[in-house]
């Protein structure tokens, strides 16, 4: 009997625990074979048939359409590059380049994953309409204030993602360390 109830219990702790493991997994998004440049994180094989399960199943919880290694690669960053995390209240820059791309989209996103609102209803930038500098560089003010040039407006959320989507790019599954590829810096200003 003790046998038994000892077999019984190591069962359920095991299948706890490898539950709780799966939803932690499913929902903080802990798919294998992240490349991560700077603050920017991609998952460049979701979109292959070499996806891992979690990422699979994340995918089919979601029901989001994730862009096949073919066409893009898909970062995000949800910190600047000091660490600290995407703040609506703070002004917030990105600049610099992007890796070679046909076309980009820098979208701004709740945590929840839905567009961002905000009283432009400007939810991002592509890669068309950025107004550049001389030397190809830009500046994107993600602010919950007017900014003067590119600002993408944060409508004072507390957290946010920023999605970089890069569009027939040779970024993806054959890049192997961040200094191969330029990513837009992030940095934090000032909080109100």
């Amino acid at each position: 009997m003790r046998l038994l109830t000892g077999s019984l219990l190591a069962f359920l702790i095991a299948t706890l625990v490898g539950l709780g493991a799966t939803y932690l997994a499913l929902t903080r998004g802990a798919a294998f074979g992240a490349l991560t440049i700077g603050s920017w994180t991609a998952f460049p094989k979701t979109g292959t048939i070499d996806a891992d399960p979690y990422a699979r199943a994340a995918i089919a919880r979601t029901g989001r359409l994730v862009t096949g290694v073919g066409d893009g690669v898909s970062f995000t960053a949800d910190h600047d590059d000091k660490g600290k995390p995407l703040d609506g209240r703070c002004d917030v820059t990105v600049s610099g380049i992007t890796p070679q791309a046909r076309f980009w989209t820098l979208t701004l996103y709740s945590t929840s994953g839905s567009l961002a609102a905000n009283s432009l209803n400007r939810p991002g930038f592509t890669s068309q309409e950025i107004v550049r500098h001389a030397d190809g560089t830009f500046e994107i003010a993600v602010t919950p204030r007017a900014h003067a040039g590119n600002w993408l407006p944060t409508g004072g959320i507390e957290r946010y993602v920023l999605v970089l989507q890069l569009y027939d790019t040779p970024v993806g599954v054959s890049t192997k360390a961040g200094r191969e590829v330029p990513m837009p810096a992030i940095a934090t200003g000032d909080c109100r």
